[in-house]
């Protein structure tokens, strides 16, 4: 019997609760997530772990109806876009330079009363030898989208624990988001796209059951 930790959820409610999760085909336009919970699933994309701890993205939360039916025409018509109660666009930081790393382990170094020469002597020379390893800006965004990704499934299973549901999107066109939402001008390019909200009682795929490999096939213990 598996340890039940106080203020935890129990196993058979974690599996329930990503059971219960779908990507979400049709939301409905009327339910909007509350303050108390959208200040929470914010939250957790704060918290998403990363490589170093270095956060290389910016969320952005894209309330305007107006751009939301803009960037409509650059998702392929997928109408999650503007009828989820919120659309989250996960932005990757493709400067992620040694000022970048500098601003990181000042913040470090403050955050846990550290020193934070010796800081930048050690863990700061880790950090900056392994990205200057990649040469070129599209290693770093590729390295950075895999972090991207990494927040995205925080936020989804997040969401699914708060019974709110979600769509992670690759099917959009990410130079355009970048042209509608002026990413490119402050620093950042679109890497995943999550709407976020309440699915529709019509969306079929809510009852579809889930499709996955048998465990024999897609886990081995060495």
């Amino acid at each position: 019997m598996s340890e039940q930790k106080p203020g935890f959820l129990a196993p058979d409610q974690l599996l329930a609760h990503l059971k219960w999760r779908y990507a979400v085909k049709k939301f409905d336009p009327n339910r909007k997530v509350s303050p108390e919970d959208w200040a929470v699933l914010e939250e957790s994309l704060i918290l998403s772990p990363s490589s170093f701890g270095l956060q290389p993205w910016k969320f952005f939360v894209v309330k305007t109806p107006e751009l939301r039916e803009k960037l409509l025409g650059f998702s392929w018509g997928q109408t999650q876009v503007v009828d989820a109660s919120h659309l989250v666009v996960l932005g990757l930081n493709p400067n992620v330079d040694e000022a970048y790393i500098d601003k990181f382990i000042d913040l470090t170094a403050t955050s846990r009363q550290m020193d934070v020469e010796k800081l930048a002597s050690s863990y700061g020379k880790v950090i900056k030898g392994f990205l200057g390893r990649m040469t070129t800006k599209e290693e770093i965004k590729a390295w950075a989208k895999l972090q991207v990704y990494i927040a995205l499934g925080q936020l989804m299973t997040s969401a699914a624990h708060l019974g709110i549901d979600a769509c992670p999107m690759e099917g959009f066109m990410p130079e355009k988001y970048d042209e509608v939402l002026g990413l490119t001008e402050k620093g950042f390019s679109a890497a995943v796209v999550c709407p976020v909200g309440y699915r529709d009682e019509s969306d079929p795929y809510a009852s579809y059951p889930k499709v996955r490999f048998s465990r024999e096939e897609m886990l081995e213990t060495l």
